[in-house]
């Protein structure tokens, strides 16, 4: 495959609206990630270089057509959290910290492709993923909270911000307030009867105006102050080896995130609309754009499901879009950024709040409890994780959980005893001693692979099923048609089992086992003592063999 994949094939009318889709996408996009830089602790000009270098990038060297790959809430917030106490934010060393923080996240990115890790993805579940979000929404939504207030606020923990707060809410600012409100106001009213309209853009400029016009810093209204105009200056600072690797962690966490939020986000748009999606080149398409924004003076940058829907809804088919969005940023460096100097900070505060709200996913975690009260304990865990440790803690534990899940899955499998329902249809009922398929006979189901952690388990409720000796029963079958692997450690429980059975006068045998599975039975020697006569195609065929043996 080729530079630009992504943008072909080419036509005019496709190029036309996919350049009115990415001036769309500036106009919502550009307000949001002024708000991540300050959740980044990033100058405020950061964040339009995020929509430069890194888009071209991915644009140039990733797979997905739809995938918008620019500043990000979570990752903005990894970073945030892992620099806390290197440098001052905002700083130019902070800046040279977050610099080599997407440099390391790049060359993470290329050992995931070299490794073929695109399938990382796949091993963080939905429902913590809910959570990690939802818990990253509290954290900068508090973050934040001060700011909006007018309130001042020292500390870089959650918890301890939220004490803060209410210290010194008597000293609350009312100017900073209003404007507050009237900006969150703006953007609700905008979003509920004009949804198509960029609310955020606007409310940014009609702010900015009325602070130029009314100078809102003589009234206690921080703005943000001169931002730095014209395009990025390509280069990266020195920094020392030892400094280096303390931000390996920082990095490693970003790419963590990367890797499961970009897939994700990328999957579900490509099964949308039909198109081949490949994981693992978008990982080369992550890992340049990562290199780009760490040489262009900005921050690590990801794939964004709120831009990439901005951008779909708008009408955008291709990354020809974000090029468009590209475009429209260096216009607005090399000729827009005087104005922002009069932009409030607190209005950035309510467009970082109104992300925050946004990734707080009440509804997902209502919907969860409903349906799987422990899934909804797990995503609860990880979210209050997040809020009361940190992010990296949280991203950590999420993955911990997400295989946790994996494992308990395959080690406590559903099992049961296979019976005729009205004498046709079978029907599963729970394992329990002198429960029968019909006198003498037990077809037991194991719904997973047998390995070394499961496989005790298997012998134990077989023997359960089997019953003290002399047994009632003659046959067991296992129904093997989930049981897709058997390992060694398993295989000899198998065989231990079967010497067991034996003693008893049980008859141990297996029926719809798959073709690897049956070459593992054979490889591991397990058909020297369970004969062919015991191994049947089907459940029927069970059936049949034991009631004419028992005739």
């Amino acid at each position: 495959m080729g530079l630009f994949d992504s943008l072909r094939p080419f036509r005019w009318r496709d190029a036309l609206r996919d350049a009115r889709a990415g001036i769309t996408l500036a106009a919502m996009n550009i307000p949001q990630v002024l708000g991540y830089t300050r959740i980044a602790g990033m100058p405020v000009v950061t964040g339009l270089y995020t929509l430069l270098a890194p888009l071209a990038a991915f644009a140039a060297f990733g797979s997905s057509r739809y995938l918008v790959v620019a500043a990000d809430s979570a990752t903005a917030a990894i970073l945030a959290g892992g620099l806390s106490g290197m440098a001052p934010m905002a700083s130019p060393a902070w800046v040279t910290l977050a610099g080599y923080v997407a440099l390391l996240t790049g060359a993470f990115l290329v050992l995931g492709r070299l490794l073929r890790l695109g399938f990382i993805a796949d091993f963080l579940s939905q429902t913590v993923l809910v959570g990690f979000l939802t818990g990253v929404g509290f954290q900068v939504g508090i973050a934040v909270l001060g700011e909006t207030m007018g309130l001042p606020v020292q500390s870089r923990r959650t918890i301890g911000q939220l004490i803060e707060i209410a210290r010194e809410l008597p000293a609350l600012h009312l100017p900073v307030l209003l404007v507050s409100g009237a900006v969150l106001v703006l953007v609700l009213a905008l979003r509920y009867l004009a949804p198509k309209m960029p609310g955020p853009l606007i409310a940014v400029v009609s702010v900015t105006a009325a602070s130029s016009l009314w100078q809102f810093s003589a009234h206690g209204i921080a703005t943000i102050g001169a931002a730095a105009g014209g395009l990025p200056h390509p280069g990266l600072q020195l920094l020392a080896w030892r400094q280096i690797l303390a931000l390996v962690p920082v990095a490693g966490s970003c790419a963590i995130m990367i890797v499961t939020q970009s897939a994700a986000t990328a999957r579900v748009y490509a099964l949308r609309h039909g198109q081949k999606l490949d994981e693992n080149r978008d990982l080369v398409g992550l890992s340049a754009a990562n290199l780009a924004a760490a040489l262009t003076g900005t921050f690590v940058v990801n794939g964004s499901p709120t831009q990439t829907a901005m951008v779909e809804t708008a009408g955008g088919t291709s990354q020809k879009a974000q090029l468009a969005t590209a475009t429209v940023v260096v216009c607005v460096l090399l000729f827009l950024t005087h104005p922002l100097e009069y932009l409030p900070q607190c209005v950035l505060g309510v467009l970082v709040l109104l992300v925050a709200i946004h990734l707080i996913d009440v509804r997902g975690l209502l919907a969860m409890r409903r349906e799987s009260p422990g899934e909804f304990v797990v995503a609860l865990i990880t979210a209050i994780t997040v809020v009361a440790v940190g992010v990296e803690a949280g991203i950590l534990l999420a993955m911990a959980l997400s295989l946790v899940r994996i494992v308990r899955h395959s080690y406590r499998p559903h099992t049961g005893v296979i019976q005729f329902n009205n004498g046709n249809a079978w029907t599963v009922v729970p394992v329990a001693p002198g429960t029968v398929s019909e006198p003498g006979l037990v077809l037991y189901r194991f719904g997973a692979s047998l390995f070394y952690a499961n496989a005790n388990r298997f012998a134990e409720e077989v023997l359960r099923l089997a019953g003290p000796r002399p047994s009632p029963v003659r046959w067991i079958v296992v129904d093997a048609e989930a049981i897709t692997q058997i390992d060694y450690s398993a295989s000899r429980v198998i065989a231990q089992l079967n010497q067991e059975l034996s003693k008893g006068g049980v008859a141990l045998g297996f029926a719809r086992m798959p073709q690897d599975t049956l070459a593992d039975f054979h490889r591991h020697h397990l058909a020297e003592s369970i004969p062919a006569s015991r191994i049947f195609s089907r459940l029927h065929d069970a059936l049949s063999a034991f009631r004419a043996r028992r005739q």
